[in-house]
């Protein structure tokens, strides 16, 4: 078969001349075709090509630009990553039209283009596996508590680029529900490019998931994670009711909630607020998401790179849920789990809209095209299911381009969000969340007030969480990665931070660092906070054993005793210390001479130690789980820091 050329698919001239260029052209013509959630019209932007090297270089000079972000930018951030050298392209627009979403596809050429589905580069046998392995090899060992690992539908095609960008944009504006942004982008190589960066990108979906959006300085993330899968015979209100009475997706969600306020505290001043939830419904797949909002600061490149990269598509802790994904994907993702960022002249600062690449179709050199998906792994995972969330991700673009069969249109589709019990259901999840998070926040006089409190971060950016926990309660808190500490004994109080690993491993630099911060802290008689991965270190150090829980507690609320009282707090670990009878004190290890009071839950795990300006605890009190948790943590500073008593954290 010859290629088809562009001329075949040659549409009537329409009154819109920059859409009409748009179809007529042969290919050399850089150009993004958008329709934003809500929006009646679809933006055609013509432009020029530039390719940057980091964000901060993405050159916002007046003009909008769209720039399409790869995977590889998180070694901006110092992340492993497979680097396979795909550029950060940007498209200068120098022209611009809205088009009426009706003359839009009366325009578009007819859909679908000729296509040879080909089938998933791993098999489901392949991918099962890779899934048990993360569940058992990275989960169960306390790598994380979600990872996401994707793979790649393919298929082949003869159609030109701009013909089949636009038939596929038609085509999901047609059959696609619930999306965010749909899209089309084409932006040839600049002509000095080689290698990777020396092709033409070319790209077309249907994101659901706003990653960050930045308009007068209010910044809003949107978390978007569990998935109900529609049957074949559509959804309906039984269904969607049971996937939202579903543990493992409510927990899904939690999780991801967790992470992007994570990025929201080191984004904004003021912290983070949660508002939701909402149900998402698209064609073949519903969701569950939140809004996350707050006020910020930062040049909106700035905050992109604070927030590289969404963990509904990476995992978390972010950082080493980029390293397990090298681990475990033997490819690089290109630009899947990356973001299309339009940036626009907002008075004398840009607004960003940027989201996520997912349920996005790629068109490579010598036609080949890709869709690729991944799935949320979590401890209660089943492989199986894990290997359909996957067909099920990747059908809706699929379906839409007329390579798998297509189900009922979106006008036969039932709204899940009017089906009763739906609502009631939503709010439902909000039982579990802290109220500190959801409520506007500020800063609370105290005894605390003007203490300085360094907080070292092992690798987790719940760190940043705690710091805006702490400023609430009236300290001056900074968070200092574990390998830049000069040192831990010029604040009033030391906050020893979470991270991924096993705290029995004194082979692992960071497990050193905290050992030894440790000793630094209790020999001088310096006020000193341990949480999760460091109350595990300190637990172990003061003669208490530690071991693999039979379940890992990722992305749990317990309601667990805390000296005494009944506290509801949000857990993350997959090792715990447990209770012994501790003999003698060893006269070397000024940790055991301090007799630390423990305070365990119904299994035996320790929840906290707390001794004589020492204190420490299990739980994650920041996180958005722990209803009590900001009581906990005021209660644990004030008596390491030897401050006024409050009330009892209670439940």
């Amino acid at each position: 078969m010859s290629a088809v050329p562009s001329s075949a698919f040659a549409s009537t001239p329409t009154s819109h001349p920059l859409l009409d260029r748009v179809l007529a052209s042969d290919g050399s013509l850089p150009f993004a075709l958008l329709r934003r959630e809500g929006d009646t019209e679809v933006e055609v932007l013509v432009g020029d090509v530039v390719d940057a090297d980091l964000l901060r270089d993405i050159p916002l000079d007046g003009a909008p630009v769209l720039a399409v972000v790869p995977f590889r930018q998180a070694r901006e951030r110092g992340f492993t990553v497979h680097d396979d050298g795909v550029p950060l392209r940007c498209i200068v627009v120098r022209e611009s039209e809205r088009v009426p979403l009706s003359d839009a596809v009366a325009a578009l050429p007819p859909e679908p283009v000729a296509a040879e589905p080909l089938g998933f580069d791993i098999p489901d046998d392949e991918y099962a596996g890779t899934v048990r392995r993360v569940i058992d090899d990275e989960i169960g060992q306390g790598a994380g508590a979600n990872f996401v690992v994707m793979r790649r539908f393919e298929a082949r095609t003869e159609a030109a680029p701009v013909p089949t960008l636009t038939s596929w944009f038609r085509a999901l504006l047609t059959h696609e529900i619930g999306s965010y942004w749909t899209f089309a982008v084409h932006a040839p190589a600049p002509s000095a490019s080689a290698g990777p960066a020396g092709e033409p990108l070319s790209l077309a979906g249907a994101t659901p998931e706003r990653h960050l959006t930045v308009h007068d300085g209010v910044a809003r993330m949107n978390p978007i994670s569990g998935t109900y899968r529609h049957p074949a015979s559509g959804p309906t209100r039984d269904g969607v009711l049971d996937f939202l009475s579903d543990i493992k997706e409510n927990e899904e969600l939690f999780m991801v909630v967790d992470e992007e306020m994570k990025m929201m505290s080191a984004l904004c001043p003021d912290g983070g607020r949660i508002v939701g939830p909402y149900l998402k419904q698209m064609a073949r797949l519903s969701h569950t998401e939140y809004l996350l909002e707050g006020r910020t600061t930062l040049d909106p490149r700035e905050a992109l790179r604070l927030t590289m990269f969404a963990p509904t598509v990476t995992g978390s802790p972010m950082e080493n849920a980029c390293t397990v994904i090298a681990r475990h994907e033997t490819r690089p993702r290109g630009y899947y789990s990356g973001f299309l960022a339009l940036f626009e002249p907002d008075g004398a600062s840009y607004s960003l809209d940027a989201p996520i690449l997912i349920r996005t179709a790629y068109l490579h050199d010598g036609g080949r095209v890709s869709v690729p998906a991944g799935a949320t792994l979590v401890r209660h995972s089943v492989p199986e299911h894990e290997v359909a969330e996957t067909r099920a991700k990747a059908a809706g673009v699929l379906a839409s381009l007329g390579l798998v069969p297509r189900g009922a249109g979106p006008d036969a589709v039932v709204d899940l969000n009017a089906q009763p019990g739906v609502a009631e259901a939503l709010a439902a999840r909000n039982g579990q969340l802290a109220e500190f998070w959801v409520r506007p926040q500020e800063a609370e006089a105290s005894p605390l007030t003007g203490r300085n409190v360094l907080v070292i971060d092992h690798e987790d950016q719940f760190t940043n969480m705690l710091a805006h926990q702490l400023r609430h309660l009236g300290m001056n808190a900074r968070v200092v990665r574990w390998d830049a500490v000069d040192d831990v004994l010029a604040d009033d109080l030391v906050v020893l931070g979470p991270g991924p690993g096993d705290p029995r491993d004194h082979e692992d630099p960071r497990i050193a660092a905290i050992t030894r911060r440790i000793h630094e802290r209790v020999t001088a008689g310096r006020p000193l906070l341990a949480v999760c991965l460091s109350h595990q270190v300190l637990a172990g150090l003061a003669g208490f054993p530690l071991r693999a829980l039979p379940t890992p507690r990722q992305g749990v609320r317990l309601d667990a005793d805390v000296f005494g009282t009944t506290a509801a707090v949000g857990y993350y670990n997959t090792f715990g210390a447990q209770l012994t009878t501790i003999t003698a004190a060893d006269a070397d290890n000024p940790v055991a001479r301090l007799a630390l009071e423990p305070s365990v839950d119904t299994d035996g795990v320790l929840t906290a130690l707390r001794g004589p300006r020492v204190a420490s605890v299990q739980g994650h009190l920041e996180s958005v789980l722990s209803a009590d948790g900001l009581t906990v943590l005021d209660a644990l500073a004030r008596h390491v820091l030897e401050v006024g008593a409050t009330s009892s954290p209670a439940h």
